[in-house]
């Protein structure tokens, strides 16, 4: 029940209403019997969320995109995983300073540790701040690194700090192959409601592949669809998602949630 003592946490994004993150956290409250309410802030700037979390006294916030670059320039404080990877994903509210982590870069590799990373050939499509977090871990894992990206200067960027390779995204249909162990798209294409959009050629792909899309609104986008009717290994974005959660409501509150309730709160879509 909600009153004058709720503790409020948020997520802020643009698009954002599609987020399932209000759904898993508050499930989590309600079992840990924490008088707390998680909401979905769509917003034009990041620096309204920050205003917000200082007016509002919000104790843990989410960030997703676009914002996961430039909330830091308006951080008291960031994690040195956050500070390399050039991305926050989640603020914690610590007695009116704001503290920024990363949890996306241990969640996204989780689920490719089975399959061997090291000297892999890894084509990441994006850029942006999940595509940033993605890239750390794997580089921290040995992964040789391909970005692709449909702005230039900024995958050329990211390429370089990895000595990666650069591939436009406008040329990746153009390309007689692809030579990847590895695709993973960090970008929102094919993100409900633009299910019918991909991040990446079906003609570039093989049955050796492994392709994950950080994408879980639908689990089964246009991506992976095309994938599994190549034969390949597919991940969804489901794994990424649930552990990245967990990591934040641990940063919150110092309580590791239950995984399996936040799997099936998802799944049932309760609220």
């Amino acid at each position: 029940m909600i009153d004058s003592n709720t503790q409020l946490y948020c997520i802020f994004g643009n698009p954002v209403r599609h987020s399932k993150s209000p759904a898993i956290h508050n499930a989590c409250f309600r079992q840990h019997r924490i008088n707390a309410v998680y909401l979905a802030f769509e917003i034009d700037k990041i620096s309204k969320g920050i205003t917000a979390m200082k007016t509002l006294n919000i104790k843990g916030a989410s960030v997703t995109i676009p914002f996961k670059e430039s909330i830091m320039n308006h951080l008291d404080w960031i994690d040195e995983d956050a500070l390399n990877i050039g991305a926050v994903n989640t603020v914690v509210n610590k007695d009116g300073k704001l503290l920024g982590y990363n949890t996306d870069y241990k969640a996204a590799i989780s689920p490719l540790k089975p399959i061997g990373i090291k000297d892999k050939r890894v084509c990441i499509i994006g850029a942006g701040g999940a595509a940033r977090a993605v890239a750390y871990g794997l580089h921290k894992r040995k992964g040789n690194l391909v970005i692709i990206n449909r702005n230039k200067e900024r995958g050329e960027s990211l390429a370089l700090k990895y000595k990666a390779d650069f591939i436009p995204m406008s040329e990746t249909d153009k390309m007689d192959d692809i030579t990847a162990d590895i695709i993973i798209n960090t970008t929102p294409l094919g993100m409900s409601p633009d299910v019918e959009k991909s991040a990446f050629p079906s003609n570039q792909m093989n049955s050796q592949m492994v392709v994950m899309d950080i994408v879980y609104n639908p689990l089964r986008t246009k991506l992976l669809s095309e994938a599994q009717k190549k034969g390949c290994t597919t991940i969804d974005g489901l794994s990424m998602f649930l552990y990245q959660g967990a990591a934040q409501f641990k940063l919150w509150t110092g309580i590791s949630p239950d995984i399996e309730l936040m799997r099936q709160t998802m799944i049932n879509g309760d609220n």
